[in-house]
């Protein structure tokens, strides 16, 4: 954010602006004063000004000049070194004490491909050095806290096989747009990640199906290359995909805000959501109809507290899929029903939510504290309050601000799991 300050300190003097604006250098220097206007600009869309660089800066010749393809001869080098470590970490010997004997793999699995998707991300934009050392240092300092941990309590190692990855995708949103992003760049790096994941979903089912076939016809032959056990090699071939995933979708050295988006997989992804938005609404509305018929059920079974806690996330996920990053990619008559949708859905998930929360804190007292309660305590608070606060906020909100306010709002939900994952790794182990 080297021109934040500066654009701000020549608000009223459209020469300076131009001047900043001609100084910076085609790359990253262009890139961070694209940023920064946004910025300014989300701060103060009614400024002219801003507006006026907003709309220059959104040309379609514009983002045509900033397109870069992927770094192929750093991606694939980093993507067979990943590859190669996991496949190693498959050995059966590599393994927790104890019943079950689960591989450390199973825990270091996301804390190795962060930290490489980081160095791709911050060698190709050639930028955030330090930021990216920094987060990469916190995070090795995290996994080492856990497995020194994990080793003694089997609860605990269960809990951060979900809660590693999680600190670990925050390691590297960390490392890419820095602690004090503005609320846009936040949820178009948030939703760039999620096309990552689908596209890194569909190469690894290529990937499985071929390792499944090779491995397939060698053993037709009397040929077993399992010799380090019979899940490495599905391991390895998982290792070579994330960096690849990363390098087809996410261009570095432009910033999040002005990623490649309403076309293609990106087009796909937002689209899908959107579309399961009103049949989700009437699911809910359906399920809330039958809820006093079968009242005690998520009092009584365990297993429907834990599906209703995934449809906890399940939706904030669906909610951040179906948003869009500019309001003015939408016609109105399709803003205005998605927006209207986005409402409805917040709105029944947080009464079926209150519902499952109840039944949780009548079966811990009922059963006394243990980590996983309090671990879903926790969880069902956090997207409550969310859920809460999107709905308070859109019917708050007018016409013009309600894209911003679900932007700011899935940036406080960023910081709220990233703080409560946090609290998981390093306090629970003493408490329980």
């Amino acid at each position: 954010m080297r021109y934040l300050q500066a654009i701000r300190a020549a608000r009223d003097n459209p020469q300076q602006i131009e001047e900043l604006y001609r100084a910076a250098p085609a790359g990253d220097a262009a890139a961070e004063f694209r940023a920064d206007m946004l910025a300014c600009y989300q701060e103060s869309p009614q400024d002219v000004l801003y507006a006026a660089w907003y709309w220059r800066l959104q040309s379609p010749a514009q983002a045509q000049a900033e397109r870069h393809p992927p770094h192929w001869k750093l991606a694939i080098p980093l993507s067979l070194l990943t590859g190669l470590v996991l496949w190693l970490l498959a050995s059966e010997k590599l393994a927790f004490a104890g019943s079950g004997g689960m591989p450390y793999a199973m825990l270091l699995w996301s804390p190795i491909v962060a930290p490489v998707a980081l160095a791709y991300l911050t060698f190709t934009a050639r930028a955030g050095y330090q930021r990216a050392a920094q987060a990469g240092a916190g995070l090795i300092a995290a996994t080492a806290y856990a497995m020194l941990l994990a080793a003694g309590h089997p609860a605990y190692r269960d809990l951060m096989l979900l809660h590693l990855p999680l600190l670990a995708f925050a390691g590297v949103g960390a490392g890419v747009v820095g602690l004090g992003a503005s609320a846009t760049d936040f949820f178009a790096f948030l939703a760039r990640a999620i096309e990552v994941v689908v596209i890194g979903g569909v190469y690894l089912i290529a990937v499985f199906i071929f390792v499944g076939i090779s491995l397939a016809m060698f053993d037709a032959l009397g040929l077993s290359i399992r010799a380090r056990g019979a899940q490495s090699p599905f391991l390895g071939a998982a290792g070579l995909i994330p960096v690849i995933a990363v390098a087809s979708l996410y261009d570095p050295r432009v910033g999040p805000a002005e990623q490649e988006f309403g076309r293609g997989l990106s087009k796909m992804v937002a689209l899908l959501p959107r579309l399961l938005l009103p049949l989700t609404l009437v699911v809910l509305v359906v399920y809330l109809l039958v809820i006093p018929f079968n009242f005690m059920a998520p009092f009584e079974k365990r297993e429907v507290l834990v599906v209703y806690n995934g449809m906890l996330f399940a939706v904030m996920a669906l909610l951040i899929g179906a948003t869009p990053l500019r309001d003015d990619d939408l016609s109105p008559r399709y803003r205005r029903a998605l927006r209207g949708a986005i409402r409805a859905v917040a709105v029944l998930v947080v009464l079926v939510s209150l519902y499952a929360l109840s039944a949780t804190v009548y079966r811990t007292v009922q059963g006394g504290l243990t980590i996983n309660r309090v671990t879903i305590i926790g969880w069902n608070i956090i997207n409550t309050a969310l859920l809460t606060l999107l709905s308070s906020r859109q019917f708050r909100e007018g016409e013009a601000g309600w894209v911003a306010a679900l932007h700011a709002t899935f940036r406080i939900g960023g910081i709220a799991y990233i703080a409560w994952a946090g609290f998981l790794l390093v306090v629970m182990p003493w408490v329980f």
